[in-house]
């Protein structure tokens, strides 16, 4: 592999300056850079010197060194440990799919009294908890930065079909908890109205099913007024979400991504003193969620989980169907253990990227360790001074800007899963899970014998290049040997060729 060098490789954009520190570190670093200032001039152009003894430097600039390197590591640690997460999911997410679309059987015996379910029933079926799936890898994403609710672009066409009620009252008390923690008091949910689906929205799927090309719905983008699912795409040329349903909603859609929006402030943080001081005043909380970035320290807010857990509603009906297969027979025990094995293995995944997403460094850790660095930069001058003279500005500008550098990139890499461009990218994650999800379900499951017995196939290669075909037709010696303990002996003859043949073949130097 030939490395790179990320400073150099590509274009210098906006983009790329804010995944530096840059724009987080630099009113520190001016402002240890102009104690340095004032500490050589005063020195120099007044006879009272502000040196001081350089002895305790060294000592207090490895502790520190040391320190901020187990920050960082641990940072990263958590990082990767994310990373590793999202892995299981996608892993978990394939093998699940792949059993429920192959291992469950289209046909199906009556039972109970029920009439026998067709092929398109039990294909439909399986592709609905498959579209589950999918749901769980965008729950997740939205769980894990704070986005509540279930009324998202990419989230509400995968999900809609589950059952919003407890029981036949269709009531806002029988409400199940995964649709009853998503109501905003804003776009109130009409049980009388929305109890059943109606036959006009059902003469409408059916015709777009047909092959009637129906308009996408383009009425009114607004917030409040829309009643129709609005598409707001992310990009003039990529919208993802057309790839779902198209799907009736009481109320208008989030988009699929919601990052804080850049201002002035994200540059020059320190403005954000005076935008602290009138939030205090008119009593508004600074937060992601209501579009806010940076605290008034200039850092980076970190979102908090969502409250609604929807990734757990979906193991529940993932659980549930599993469990309805086995009721009915319709699975072997080992791959019905692995479907179990599969859907703990997203809970468990789900409940450690609960754990990273909630639980950083304690407070008193981070405070002290940064109270102390501040205290070491701000005496760093006085100390340098007697050996560096003019170079104590430069030198502390350096020291400010590498000290600071790691300890905000620790801080900016320990909660990986939200928009910055240092995070992890969790959208990526989820369309690559979606398309491997299609991919599955695209795969139709042939007879074996279908394709191994074909002029395509030459399976006993590089000894014997002849097809499968021209084998099986009973022109082989495999076949016309005297017993089949001699045709056996023989095949095992062309096999050894073949490794040995391969073994000649693949390797450079041999001798």
């Amino acid at each position: 592999m030939v490395a790179y060098n990320p400073v150099f490789r590509g274009k210098w954009t906006m983009k790329k300056f804010n995944a530096t520190v840059i724009n987080d570190i630099w009113p520190e670093v001016l402002f240890f850079t102009a104690v340095a200032v004032m500490v050589t001039f005063v020195s120099i152009k007044t006879p009272h010197s502000l040196a001081v003894s350089p002895q305790l430097l060294t000592v207090l600039g490895t502790v520190l060194g040391l320190v901020i390197s187990f920050r960082t590591s641990t940072a990263y640690e958590r990082y990767q440990d994310g990373r590793k997460m999202w892995t299981n999911i996608t892993s978990a997410s394939r093998n699940l799919a792949q059993m429920i679309w192959i291992h469950v059987p289209n046909d199906r015996l009556p039972r109970d009294g029920k009439p026998r379910q067709t092929n398109l029933e039990s294909i439909i079926e399986k592709k609905t908890m498959i579209n589950l799936i999918q749901a769980f890898s965008v729950a997740i994403k939205h769980f894990l930065r704070g986005e509540d609710g279930v009324y998202y672009q990419d989230l509400y066409p995968l999900i809609s079909v589950l059952p919003r009620y407890s029981s036949c009252s269709k009531d806002h008390i029988d409400m199940l908890p995964l649709w009853q923690a998503s109501e905003d008091g804003e776009h109130p949910y009409d049980h009388a109205l929305h109890s059943v689906r109606s036959a006009p929205e059902a003469s409408k799927d059916e015709g777009s099913a047909s092959g009637t090309n129906s308009p996408a719905p383009t009425t009114t983008s607004s917030w409040f007024g829309s009643k129709r699912m609005s598409r707001l795409p992310r990009a003039k040329t990529f919208d993802p979400e057309k790839a779902l349903a198209d799907i009736q909603v009481h109320r208008p859609l989030k988009p699929a991504r919601n990052p804080p929006s850049s201002s002035l402030f994200d540059y020059i943080p320190f403005l954000l003193v005076f935008k602290w001081m009138w939030k205090k005043a008119t009593g508004v909380k600074a937060s992601v969620l209501n579009g806010s970035n940076r605290n008034a320290l200039g850092h980076k807010i970190q979102s908090s989980t969502s409250d609604s857990n929807v990734p757990l509603e979906i193991t529940i009906y993932l659980s549930n169907y599993s469990a309805f297969l086995m009721r009915n027979g319709l699975l072997q025990p080992a791959v019905a253990a692995g479907i179990l094995n599969n859907v703990s293995a997203l809970q468990d995944t789900m409940n450690n990227l609960d754990r990273i997403a909630n639980t950083p460094l304690p407070f008193a850790y981070q405070a002290h360790l940064r109270m102390s660095l501040w205290i070491y930069l701000f005496l760093l001058p006085f100390q340098v001074f007697e050996s560096f003279k003019y170079l104590t500005i430069p030198a502390t500008a350096f020291a400010s800007f590498l000290l600071l550098g790691f300890l905000e990139i620790g801080q900016e890499i320990e909660n990986p899963f939200n928009y910055d461009a240092n995070d992890l990218d969790l959208d990526g994650f989820c369309l690559a899970i979606q398309r491997e999800l299609q991919e599955i379900t695209a795969h139709p499951a042939p007879d074996p014998s279908s394709y191994l017995f074909t002029h395509w196939n030459q399976p006993f290669a590089p000894a014997d290049r002849r097809t499968a075909a021209e084998l099986v037709k009973g022109t082989s010696e495999y076949q016309f040997a005297k017993s089949d303990e001699e045709g056996l002996a023989q095949l095992k003859h062309t096999l050894i060729r073949s490794w040995r043949d391969t073994d000649d073949i693949t390797r450079e130097n041999k001798k």
